[in-house]
């Protein structure tokens, strides 16, 4: 018999909508899904406006109005600006629409819980796109953590290094923000944004079953900038998880040379390497053994195929809210960490007629804290923006104001 294919609405066409929409026109097979509408307030600036329109698919300028209007979908593809995930996603919900809703799934911990809340309600299922944790590789290599097959973990570390011009800040009005106009929360940075997959991975991978992660317990933050924006661009963290393990992170976009993402996880009886994109996850054991999990940067948009399928046939949710939770409350415990971003000295600031600026000596720095689990101002970098230690053992709602006031030393 054949199936009736899979509608979808897709929110968000600019940016990663851009390569959503051309997933769901041209990666499946004829009759599998079939696109019914689209969202996005300013929808002739995207590039493929003017393919959807050539396709007789319906654009409304937000979702309730779609919803309103009598559309209907199984599946609502959520990839509009931070702020606005939890509550496109809960309409979708409301609507009996499932949701593949992209990282991260929101600014702050409350809408996530929310979220959690009216996804149980509506008995449809949510899914957040970090494609990572989708990956084959990444799911075998989980599997085995959760086996034991290299002991206990001790230390995870992370490096991401990406550089970005002034025009990244200024591509729309929320980038580098901590609210946006209308005073919600986005919590825009290299953590919440575009590093964020590799942070949610530390958790991911240290999860106890296949669709949660691992809670962070407390953390220590140091956070600076060098564009003219009211967050940071560059930060370095240390996590402690409630089981103990040591999560070290470290992201900048005030760098010169791109470089990353990187990772090492230490385990009592192997290490974890990952040398890069286009690289494969390697495991080394100290017996001299090892196995080879392949590149998680294959297939994408295999986040989206499972999405679909999970439409027709019950499939595990790999990565909710609930596992994606736990990056949400990090990035909350940063900001509650440091109550003043530093700022990088003028002096070593570097610029191009480009619009790129990167910080003398920031990249080294980076490097060699990576190598050595240490913290910048721990290497006697004085450029402040040195946070407080943060308990984030049940934590609930940000900001809960424990470090509003106070000076950090």
């Amino acid at each position: 018999m054949k199936r009736t294919p899979v509608s979808v609405i897709m929110v968000g066409i600019g940016g990663m909508g851009y390569h959503y929409v051309k997933a769901l026109l041209e990666d499946f097979p004829e009759g599998a899904v079939q696109l019914v509408a689209a969202v996005d307030p300013f929808p002739e600036g995207s590039a493929i406006y003017s393919e959807l329109k050539n396709r007789d698919i319906p654009v409304y300028h937000d979702l309730e109005n779609c919803f309103a209007e009598g559309e209907r979908a199984d599946l609502t593809v959520v990839s509009s600006p931070i702020q606005h995930h939890v509550s496109q996603s809960c309409i979708a919900l409301e609507h009996g629409s499932h949701v593949l809703c992209e990282k991260p799934v929101s600014a702050a911990v409350q809408d996530v819980d929310r979220l959690i809340r009216i996804k149980d309600f509506s008995k449809r299922h949510v899914r957040v796109g970090y494609q990572w944790s989708f990956s084959s590789a990444i799911q075998d290599l989980k599997q085995d953590i959760q086996a034991g097959r290299f002991g206990g973990p001790i230390r995870m570390r992370c490096l991401c290094l990406w550089p970005r011009k002034l025009s990244y800040f200024k591509r729309n009005d929320w980038a580098g923000r901590i609210k946006d106009r209308e005073g919600r929360w986005v919590l825009d940075s290299p953590a919440n944004n575009a590093a964020a997959h590799y942070l949610h991975n530390m958790f991911y991978c240290l999860g106890n079953s296949i669709n949660t992660s691992a809670e962070p317990s407390s953390i220590k933050a140091e956070v600076y900038r060098a564009y003219h924006i009211e967050n940071y661009d560059s930060i370095a963290c240390r996590i402690n998880t409630s089981t103990g393990v040591e999560l070290l992170f470290y992201a900048s976009h005030a760098v010169q040379h791109s470089f990353g993402p990187v990772f090492v996880f230490e385990f009592d009886d192997a290490v974890i390497k990952y040398d890069g994109m286009g690289q494969k996850i390697l495991a080394i054991h100290k017996n001299g053994s090892q196995k080879i999990y392949g590149d998680p940067d294959i297939q994408p948009f295999r986040k989206l195929h499972q999405a679909v399928h999970a439409v027709q046939k019950k499939t595990p949710v790999l990565c909710g809210p609930e596992a994606a939770r736990s990056q949400t409350v990090c990035i909350n415990g940063i900001q509650e960490s440091v109550k003043d971003v530093g700022v990088f000295p003028d002096e070593d600031i570097h610029k191009n007629n480009q619009g790129q600026y990167w910080v003398r000596d920031l990249a080294e720095t980076f490097h060699q804290c990576y190598s050595t689990g240490m913290l910048p101002s721990e290497q006697g970098k004085n450029w402040g923006g040195k946070g407080l230690p943060v308990k984030l053992d049940g934590y609930s709602f940000f900001p809960d104001g424990k470090f509003s006031e106070g000076s950090n030393s």
